[in-house]
């Protein structure tokens, strides 16, 4: 800490009793640093007093500050009491007004007159309507820009004079206040004051500063380098450079300390990295180049805060680090589920009859559970998945939620006083369950805003609608982070750019170093366009990248190791471009600077597909399954060895997941399940015509019964795809009886034998006396004209039914996925043979696909061989599967 160690050193040499002095420094970080100074000089006196300059500036203004959540409900009574128009509500005042209140600070710290620059941004905007006829449409938006100006002039010095009233000041009206009163503090103080290591100043900050060293009262150290300070074209010494001219620095007070550390000889290394959170994953690498391994002198900085989580997942064999920053509020999964929570009950107040499933179901995933309710959850999840319940009415909420701890807050609230009490209550009750440090930290600070609301709410009559609170929380869960505390004197440290400033390290190493981080560029959230900032002295996007160099320069010239990451990934707001820093340092510095580039290196969990012997265990079940073989078993075994390892040796089966849209799958199932309802009817008879007819009227009963078994709410087919699907599904069975209608109409006979056959235990021999026995249902069975049609629903198109077996691929020919069709077929042709009730009728089998409807039934072909030698390939197939030495392997699908 050399700077903090000059200073030091510089105050004893005055004084060896430093109480004598005020310290004030930019923030309260280096106090640690300074008093551990202080110890490893043994000083034994009374230590100094530390102050922020923000805390100078308030004590001297002597007003009560307000910020957040207390002002904004204070300036909308005032803005309320004014009658201007539009009369927003206070939800559409929150829109606004923090954005403006912003602009009025900044007005109010960097102008003479906040009132000069609010009448010239109305003038401005009268002279770019100049053309216009004022009296028209007050839609046009450069009207509304002008009327909301012109609002301005009236409301903002009525609110100021108001606040005045209470004693109350925006940190703006602050340093206003204190300005007035800067120069008697300078010229009456008995104290001497100490700024250390400061860049940029407020003009009331440098009226401060420059009145205290006038009269004798103040010194300033200040932490600047030749590098940047020298050369005009550096925006890092900007700043600096200005205080060097002022008057109070002559010939008796010289401006102190320009040093010349940037030029001394470094190790610079530059990474190019594929990825945001990939920067991370180098971190362990670059540890290994630091000799101190208690990190003691090293510190990261995080120009992306996001990344902290990352971050410490890498430093797991670290022994000591201290994290110095704040961890956005907004990430974390509490704040989340407290974001659905309101978006919920806006839902709610414009449906009052039922809950789309995913509103609930992230808001009880990122919710703090009890084991009681964990059950109740995963029961309520279970059932809704079965049911495919897209929109859950009331009633079944509560019957399956109701043994919820916090089913109150999923309710509609009769109030938003009622609902934050709700909220506060379940903040209290989710603390004594068993959560880690941060996820207490956030539920506290939501605890603590919700009772700030509540308070802050009761002494003004504004109604507060649940939009106005959503946008009330949002605003808070958007400001606020939760702060880390550590040991600051120990291990490595974890740190913001801003947390860095008089702080120097041996080794630092920067993660997202990128255009846009560093510096933030023109990304300012203003109303006051740039050209009249720039007009009054306002801080604009290009002071602001000057604090930004400092900082960044500064932070190096000490270092002897620096390692700047950044990502060269573009992907949402992130360009992929290096921060124009790095190539600063590249093209003006004199140091050699090492590149590298790091790929994202990640490769697939398995680079090859997945292999499974088997085993004896498998063996046995192997054996178990020869008991039950069905022809999906096989076609599954063909599709994907491993799928069938799963299902039927494991036997595993896929997770229910809710469609919004009905799927391949269920679309196959919903017209599958309405024409067995069809034919269950006309089962045993020969057919006639009239049979038929009456059938084509009845679609829409069978259907309505097929989405019962489905398990399916009707208003899911209501609109949208899944009333085109059932539209679709409706013709198709239409088009399928049409079919039949055609053939009785040509003079052909057609009696319905069967629907959904089931058939078990058909034996089916192997090698020596080893067997099968085939089990399954087959979808119909009909006679036409005295031939028995074995016929298969197909959602698919047919593919391959036409068998051509011969000596030569006999063994090998149904080992082919493609065949799969012309397989099943093979083994029900088999399986009907061996059907006593069917012996001695021809039989015919055939594919009916849902896909072509019209076509009809698509029968079989034997072009070369037979049945029996398609079943001699059946057989190959099986004993393959059963076979000891050949393994389940995975088949990788190509795209």
């Amino acid at each position: 800490m050399k700077f903090l160690n000059k200073i030091i050193h510089e105050l004893l040499a005055q004084n060896p009793d430093l109480s004598a002095f005020n310290i004030i420094l930019p923030g309260k970080r280096p106090i640690v640093f300074i008093r551990q100074i202080l110890e490893e000089n043994n000083y034994s006196g009374l230590l100094p007093n530390f102050f922020t300059i923000e805390e100078l500036i308030n004590k001297i203004a002597d007003q009560q500050s307000i910020q957040g959540i207390p002002l904004w409900l204070f300036s909308f009574d005032v803005y309320r009491s004014l009658n201007l128009i539009p009369r927003d509500d206070f939800s559409d005042f929150l829109k606004w007004f923090p954005t403006l209140q912003k602009d009025w600070d900044d007005i109010l710290k960097f102008s003479d007159s906040d009132q000069a620059v609010l009448q010239y941004m109305f003038d401005e905007e009268r002279i770019k309507e100049w053309a216009q006829d004022l009296g028209e449409d007050d839609d046009v938006p450069r009207k509304k820009f002008l009327n909301f100006w012109q609002n301005m002039n009236v409301f903002l010095p009525v609110l100021k004079e108001r606040l005045q009233e209470k004693n109350w000041a925006t940190s703006g009206m602050i340093h206003e206040a204190a300005k007035a009163k800067i120069a008697d503090f300078a010229e009456n103080t008995k104290e001497e004051f100490v700024f250390c290591g400061f860049n940029a100043f407020t003009p009331v900050e440098e009226k401060l500063v420059r009145g205290l060293l006038k009269w004798n009262k103040a010194q300033c150290f200040f932490q600047a380098d030749h590098y940047y300070f020298d050369d005009e074209r550096q925006e890092a010494g900007k700043f600096l450079r200005n205080h060097k001219t002022w008057k109070e620095f002559d010939e008796n007070r010289t401006f102190q300390w320009i040093e010349d550390d940037f030029s001394q000889p470094k190790k610079i290394k530059v990474y190019e990295v594929s990825g945001n959170v990939t920067q991370t994953k180098v971190l362990p690498e670059i540890f290994k180049e630091i000799n101190n391994k208690t990190y003691s002198n090293t510190a990261v900085v995080l120009l992306d805060e996001n990344l902290l989580p990352a971050s410490l997942d890498v430093m797991h064999g670290v022994d000591n680090l201290n994290i110095t920053m704040g961890f956005p509020l907004k990430n974390l999964s509490f704040s989340n589920a407290v974001k659905r929570l309101f978006y919920l009950q806006k839902q709610l107040e414009k449906n009052k009859s039922s809950y789309y499933y995913r509103d609930i179901f992230p808001i009880l995933e990122e919710l703090p559970k009890s084991d009681e309710d964990e059950l109740v959850i995963n029961d309520f999840k279970a059932k809704i998945e079965e049911r495919n319940i897209v929109y859950i009415s009331k009633k079944l909420l509560y019957e399956l939620l109701s043994g919820l701890s916090y089913f109150n807050l999923l309710q509609k609230a009769e109030g938003t006083n009622v609902y934050l009490d709700m909220l506060i209550t379940f903040c209290q009750q989710v603390k004594w369950l068993e959560i880690d440090d941060i996820q207490y930290e956030n539920v506290s600070h939501f605890e603590n805003a919700f009772r700030i609301i509540k308070n802050q709410l009761t002494p003004y009559n504004i109604e507060i609608k649940m939009e106005t609170l959503e946008i009330l929380i949002n605003q808070h869960i958007n400001s606020e982070s939760i702060d880390f505390q550590g040991e600051p004197l120990r291990g490595l440290q974890i740190m913001g750019l801003l947390e860095t400033r008089l702080l120097n390290f041996e080794n630092v190493i920067l993660l997202s170093v990128n255009e846009g981080k560093l510096p933030l560029g023109n990304s300012q959230n203003t109303y006051i366009p740039f050209d009249i900032r720039r007009f009054f002295d306002l801080h604009t996007f290009l002071e602001n990248d000057s604090i930004y160099a400092y900082h960044f320069y500064r932070l190096i010239q000490d270092a002897k190791n620096v390692h700047l990451l950044y990502n060269a990934l573009s992907s949402g707001v992130n360009t992929g471009e290096k921060s124009r820093f790095i190539t600063q340092i590249e093209m003006e510095s004199s140091h050699e600077i090492e590149h590298l580039i790091i790929e994202n290196s990640s490769e697939p969990i398995t680079t090859k597909p997945i292999e499974i012997s088997k085993t004896q265990i498998v063996q046995d079940r192997l054996q178990k399954w020869k008991e039950k073989v069905s022809a999906s078993h096989l076609t599954s075994y063909l599709y994907n060895p491993i799928d069938f390892y799963l299902s039927k040796i494991l036997n595993t089966s896929e997770t229910d997941e809710i469609e919004e849209e009905l799927s391949v799958k269920n679309y196959g199932n919903l017209v599958h399940y309405s024409l067995q309802e069809v034919y269950e009817v006309l089962k045993g008879k020969v057919l006639k015509e009239s049979d038929l007819k009456d059938s084509v009227k009845a679609i829409d009963q069978y259907i309505n019964i097929a989405i019962e078994k489905l398990k399916h709410q009707p208003e899911f087919y209501e609109k949208g795809m899944n009333y085109i699907h059932k539209a679709i599904a409706k013709k198709v069975i239409e088009n399928i009886l049409t079919h039949d209608l055609e053939l009785i109409k040509q003079g052909n006979k057609l009696e319905i034998i069967d629907i959904e056959r089931r058939f078990e235990s058909i034996d089916f021999p192997l090698d020596g006396n080893d067997k099968i026995s085939f089990f399954g249902f087959i979808d119909r069975i009909d006679k036409l004209n005295g031939t028995l049609r074995i016929i298969d629903y197909k959602t698919a198109k047919i593919k391959n039914l036409s068998v051509k077996i011969d000596g030569d691929n006999v063994a090998e020919y149904f080992h082919n996925s493609e065949r799969k069709q012309a397989l099943q077929l093979c083994i029900y042709h088999y399986v009907v043979q061996h059907l006593p009730e069917f012996w001695g009728y021809p039989i015919e089998t055939g594919i009916w696909s849902f896909a072509d409807a019209k076509k009809g039934m698509v029968s079989l072909q034997f072009d070369k061989g037979n049945i029996d030698d398609a079943m001699k390939s059946v057989k190959s197939l099986i004993l393959e599967i059963l076979n000891p030495d050949v393994n389940f392997v995975e088949t990788i699908k190509t795209y």
